[in-house]
């Protein structure tokens, strides 16, 4: 049996067209009702419950996850490894998306958009709204992308497209494997001193923690701009906020250490800041290929196929 725990709203926008319903019998479980027993597939999604040992042992027949977003860490856990339970996940689906929106943001900081939109919206005289810091075009920018994930090689390919020289930063990547993606391979310290724009695009690891804090900040060029579409754990808020009321950056941010980001914090204030609510993968298209590519990986375990997009234990630890 199928087991899909996802809630009404998402199972509209993943299955459309009711695709699982063609691999066997499906079941679709109640918010908050406890998995049949006889599940082989269970289908996650956000929100999903946490996999305990309690919890399986009530599912004796469970032998795939199959979750709709991207990371698992909320509710995998290790008695899943233990049951020899496979789990694979829709992250590649959402990647091109996120590539995309961290694009768009970059073309809105290289041409002032967020500070005329502030200006305007409150009340600033014309004169005074067209009074922003000097604009560049992407074709005559240095971008820096920092971590080649699925999203970051996404972005890098965009940003060439339209004609920005691209450096990467990526300790995981060689010189080699750089110069196949266009881009030139660097230190984390000489990205940051030569970008016009700096997207971050990391994994989120222990030793990632507030990679970009203080010190790296000031590395940035004044007029700079800063984009997470990744994970705020990348990015010391408390030293960002810090640069960005100064005025010196600009940053479009998609993410935050806490979330919802609360009605009264100062990055809501700010003329040189772009926010939006954790949506960056949040396109009709990328939806859809996340329903898909969960599909087509059930089918694949069904007929005893390879598993495009299995997570194993060793990976959690890359994983946001």
């Amino acid at each position: 049996m199928i087991t899909v725990a996802v809630p009404e709203h998402w199972r509209a926008v993943f299955f459309a067209r009711d695709e699982l319903g063609t691999l066997g019998e499906v079941t679709v479980l109640p918010q908050d009702a406890p998995l049949p027993p006889e599940t082989r597939v269970l289908v996650t999604g956000w929100g999903a419950p946490v996999l305990s040992a309690e919890l399986l042992a009530g599912v004796p027949d469970l032998e795939l996850v199959a979750h709709t977003g991207g990371t698992v860490k909320p509710f995998v856990t290790d008695a899943v490894w233990a049951r020899g339970i496979r789990v694979t996940q829709a992250g590649e689906a959402m990647a091109y998306a996120v590539g995309e929106a961290a694009l768009a943001s970059t073309l809105a900081l290289l041409h002032q958009l967020p500070r005329f939109d502030h200006a305007l919206h409150t009340g600033a005289s014309w004169q005074a709204a067209k009074a922003a810091p000097p604009r560049n075009e992407l074709a005559a920018s240095t971008v820096g992308v920092l971590g080649a994930s699925r999203t970051g090689r996404h972005y890098l390919r965009l940003v060439r497209a339209l004609g920005a020289e691209v450096l990467v930063a990526d300790p995981y990547l060689s010189t080699g494997q750089a110069r196949e993606l266009g881009a030139r391979h660097c230190e984390l310290d000489e990205l940051l001193a030569s970008s016009a724009i700096v997207a971050v695009h990391a994994p989120v690891l222990p030793e990632t923690r507030h990679l970009l804090g203080a010190r790296e900040l000031a590395l940035l060029p004044d007029g700079a701009g800063l984009v997470n579409t990744a994970r705020s754990w990348l990015v010391d808020q408390d030293a960002l906020l810090a640069e960005l009321r100064s005025g010196r950056i600009d940053a479009a941010l998609d993410v935050f250490d806490e979330e919802p980001l609360p009605a009264e914090h100062p990055f809501r204030g700010l003329p040189n800041v772009l926010l939006t609510p954790h949506e960056a993968a949040g396109t009709r298209q990328a939806r859809r290929r996340q329903g898909g590519l969960i599909v087509a990986e059930v089918a694949r375990f069904l007929r005893g196929e390879t598993l495009k997009h299995e997570v194993r234990a060793t990976d959690l630890a890359r994983m946001g």
